[in-house]
């Protein structure tokens, strides 16, 4: 279980196989989720990370008392745990000449700086890269943007469910066609967290390439970008045949094994089988139906596809007749692909999810539990455990301390407003 909120080098929790980041040293200007994750995932693999907050209010997401769908629980901030797990806390005054200085020491001692300031928010401040690297002419530069550092719109703020969700062709993709709404995303700060896996993982072949060739690169990633990334295959598709992508009309499908059907007491099953003539004599006997399978209207491949709309409809009776429950134990043994469509509760206690680690424990510093995904990745099988998120400027004085101010002039610096 995880409870210390330090970050700092592997030696602080003991050696781990999953510190693969222990050394690293990552320096944040950051809020909210997008890029802060994306260093909590680092922390997570043993990374010192050192988050700098605003001096009087601390990160924005601090603040946030709503998720967009739901009040938040009061005894924990389990959205700002999720992205900022494991850091260190220091407020800083960057609007302040002192403020700028005391920045300046402690980037000296970093290998990332990682920030989603807009860039003229950036040069204002004077963190911009080159600004940065006068600092330290090694440090890899990370900027999380919502639209590209490019373009017209470079210099515009967003959030994942604009530049991710809706302008990346994603909301409309899932959209039926009967309907009158565009469909929100499915999950809170959803672009942000699979966002926040490509900026560390960018982080971490910038670190390589640094080694290598002893050259520091300044890494950009942007919502828009990785929602287009993870429309590929729709976008390839889509231009191929110059006609926008989105789910085909209702009863279009040309596979019974391709899709999902509502059990008994309204859970969902889920095909996903390609080759649906292969398993279509099987399904047919785990459902007691095996004169189906014999039947001339799906008797071979191209019969089933052509009345693939009379197979779902059989298919479909037949798995209304059951329980989930029921399904789970005659589909055991079935040679094809299929799932049991479960929500967020469900997923958390499936026996894979805890077989794996997918879902970790942690607590805050007062020792109250709570829940958190845990980094999607692991080295020889061991799942990486996260620490709580730090206190605002629960570390202040320290990292102030390591960077070389006596105690005197950190007292002056408080006394100033420049920490916090």
């Amino acid at each position: 279980m995880a409870s210390d909120g330090i970050g700092g080098s592997p030696s602080d929790r003991g050696f781990d196989v999953t510190d693969v980041m222990g050394g690293v040293r990552v320096l944040e200007v950051a809020e909210h989720t997008f890029v802060p994750a994306a260093s909590a995932l680092l922390a997570d693999l043993g990374a010192e990370v050192i988050k700098i907050e605003h001096v009087e209010r601390g990160d924005a997401m601090r603040g946030l008392l709503s998720s967009g769908v739901g009040i938040m629980g009061t005894d924990v901030h389990v959205l700002l745990e999720h992205s900022n797990r494991g850091k260190r806390s220091l407020g800083l005054d960057l609007s302040s000449p002192d403020g700028l200085a005391v920045l300046e020491r402690i980037a000296a001692s970093c290998d990332v700086f990682l920030t989603n300031k807009l860039p003229s928010v950036r040069e204002k401040l004077g963190i911009d890269v080159d600004q940065v690297r006068a600092w330290n002419p090694d440090i890899v530069y990370v900027r999380g943007t919502g639209q590209g550092s490019r373009g017209p719109d470079a210099d515009k703020g967003s959030y994942d469910v604009l530049s991710y969700w809706h302008r990346s062709g994603m909301a409309l993709g899932v959209k039926p066609q009967e309907s009158n709404t565009v469909p929100p995303p499915p999950a809170p700060a959803f672009g942000d967290s699979i966002g926040a896996m490509t900026i560390a993982g960018a982080i971490m072949g910038a670190l390589y390439h640094r080694e290598r060739t002893g050259e520091a690169t300044v890494v950009g990633v942007s919502l828009l970008g990785i929602g287009i990334w993870s429309m590929g295959a729709a976008m390839a598709l889509s231009l191929q045949l110059g006609m926008p992508w989105g789910p085909p009309p209702a009863g279009m499908s040309r596979n019974p094994l391709v899709g999902t059907y509502q059990a008994k007491d309204g859970t969902f099953v889920s095909f996903s089988c390609l080759q649906a003539a292969r398993y279509w004599a099987e399904v047919c006997d785990l459902i007691e139906r095996p004169e189906l399978a014999t039947d001339p209207r799906f008797a071979d491949h191209e019969s089933l596809s052509e009345n693939a709309g009379a197979a779902g409809d059989e298919l479909a009776a037949a798995i209304g007749e059951r329980t989930v429950e029921e399904w789970r134990q005659r589909f055991e043994g079935f040679s094809g692909q299929w799932t049991v469509v479960q929500d967020t509760l469900a997923a958390a206690v499936d026996p894979q999810t805890v077989a794996n680690g997918y879902v970790v424990d942690c607590e805050t510093a007062a020792g109250t539990p709570f829940k958190l995904a845990g980094a999607p990745i692991q080295y020889d099988d061991q799942q990486p455990l996260p620490r709580r998120a730090p206190e605002f400027n629960e570390h202040g004085d320290d990292i102030l301390q390591e960077v070389g101010f006596d105690w005197d002039a950190i007292v002056d610096l408080k006394a100033r407003g420049v920490v916090a």
